[in-house]
């Protein structure tokens, strides 16, 4: 049995797409926000999506908009599917979380923004995994 995956007649891509644009400047603008909630650093936020460059994400900032890839997009998706998740099971801790120690086995004594920083955009999915998972979902 062959499984083939084949786009609708007339679909585009997410890549390829309008969706790059439109997203782009509402999920930067998502993301800095939240940034502000959870006290992150220049430093940590130029990590969670990937390692911008210091220029490019201070015009980012200045403008609050954007043209993000792919995989800043997805990691922006990660980060606020986390933060969706912490606001529910946590909603007095949720803004502290990512930066305090926690000895869950994923994490292992060191803060979850460690693990969704050196993770990579696999870190980021798994703790979004493991939140949801803690949420029901």
């Amino acid at each position: 049995m062959s499984l083939t995956v084949t786009n609708r007649p007339g679909s585009i891509p997410f890549g390829e797409g309008p969706d790059l644009p439109r997203l782009s400047g509402p999920g930067i603008r998502a993301f800095l926000n939240l940034a502000e909630v959870w006290g992150l650093t220049l430093d940590e936020q130029r990590a969670l999506l990937g390692g911008v460059s210091r220029s490019t994400f201070t015009r980012w900032k200045r403008d609050r908009n954007a043209l993000l890839t792919v995989d800043q997009l997805e990691r922006i998706s990660h980060i606020l599917g986390i933060h969706q998740c912490l606001e529910t099971i946590l909603p007095s801790a949720g803004r502290t979380w990512a930066k305090a120690p926690n000895d869950g086995e994923l994490f292992q004594g060191n803060p979850p923004l460690r693990h969704m920083i050196e993770g990579g955009i696999t870190g980021l999915r798994r703790v979004r995994e493991l939140l949801s998972a803690e949420r029901g979902w």
